[in-house]
């Protein structure tokens, strides 16, 4: 298995390398601190409209409805949508600054689970909820999901900054073994 994702992280790393336009943009003098601003503006709507909707669930602000909160669920989307453009930016950029960054990945895993989390929500315990009215506390199974959500994302923006401190240098991705790369864990 430690070979398969060795050799696709290759794979992948060769590839993104070749998305040449966006790397020529990034590599301006305003093209990486544009698009970092973008990033840090969809991670306002992102978190912002995610932790609203959290700690409504948690029991914060009863006497507003949980279905209006959910009114802005598109603001969320759309800050995920715009963090998830300029993050494949950064990362065809400089491919093997993340792919092999233990910070990256787990970031990666934080997202995962927050996709999981928000799936089995909307699956299981969104209908619990959407009829509430005003002053109603949620379910405390629903609490569960609200917590693991605040959790998750706020795990995702702590390792996205710690991509920056925990940089792979003088890495020989040719050597690199496993999902964490050899280069990191030394």
């Amino acid at each position: 298995m430690a070979v398969v994702m060795v050799n696709f992280q290759l794979w992948l790393e060769r590839t993104l390398s070749n998305v040449e336009p966006v790397a020529t943009l990034m590599r301006t003098a305003w093209g990486w601190p544009a698009v970092e601003s973008v990033h840090f503006i969809g991670l306002t709507l992102l978190f912002g409209t995610i932790a609203a909707w959290d700690l409504r669930l948690l029991g914060m602000a009863k006497r507003v409805p949980i279905v209006a909160f959910h009114r802005l669920v598109p603001f969320a989307v759309l800050g995920f949508a715009i963090n998830a453009t300029s993050g494949s930016m950064f990362l065809m950029t400089e491919p093997d600054q993340y792919l092999y960054n233990r910070a990256f990945h787990f970031k990666l895993l934080f997202m995962a689970l927050a996709g999981l989390n928000v799936v089995v929500f909307y699956l299981a315990a969104f209908r619990q909820v959407s009829g509430l009215a005003p002053g109603v506390d949620a379910p405390r199974s629903v609490k569960v999901f609200g917590a693991t959500s605040l959790i998750c994302w706020i795990a995702v923006i702590v390792c996205g900054r710690l991509i920056t401190w925990y940089r792979p240098d003088l890495c020989d991705p040719g050597k690199a073994i496993g999902f964490l790369a050899d280069c990191i864990l030394r």
